[in-house]
């Protein structure tokens, strides 16, 4: 059972950001201090990507566990066909607009929430780093 009421739930729901997030942010600001330069929530590419590195041939999504069905997720205990439905459907949606990018040529880089908690940040920054420089060597072998 819900704590809040079908209106208060709606106003909780409607501050969830979809773009600037805490998670986006730490990412972006190393890429930056990094002299890295990139583009971001290009709409012209699908899935609008969180981050474009035009030059690198990569595109970033910082995706939030719970939204996308990371496994370290849990699921609401209620409305729970309604969460499972839509889930699962963001996570195809995911796969799809992966594989169209792929497709076009990009390589896809996602991160999770999770990556970026304290404990873990700078080896998944070092990590994403050290992908992104392979992937620009790669491209002119």
């Amino acid at each position: 059972m819900d704590v809040f009421d079908k209106e208060k739930r709606s106003a909780v729901m409607s501050r969830i950001r979809s773009k600037d997030t805490k998670p986006e942010m730490i990412v972006r600001r190393y890429l930056y201090s990094r002299g890295y330069r990139y583009m971001k929530n290009v709409k012209r590419l699908p899935g609008t990507p969180d981050i474009v590195l035009k030059k690198y041939g990569i595109v970033i999504f910082i995706h939030g566990c719970f939204w996308h069905g990371h496994s370290d997720s849990h699921m609401p205990h209620s409305n729970v066909e309604f969460w499972e439905r839509k889930i699962s459907r963001n996570r195809r949606r995911d796969e799809c607009n992966k594989e169209a990018l792929k497709k076009m040529g990009w390589k896809v880089m996602t991160i999770w929430e999770c990556q970026l908690k304290p404990s873990v940040r700078r080896q998944t920054l070092l990590e994403m780093e050290y992908l992104i420089n392979r992937s620009y060597l790669e491209r002119f072998r």
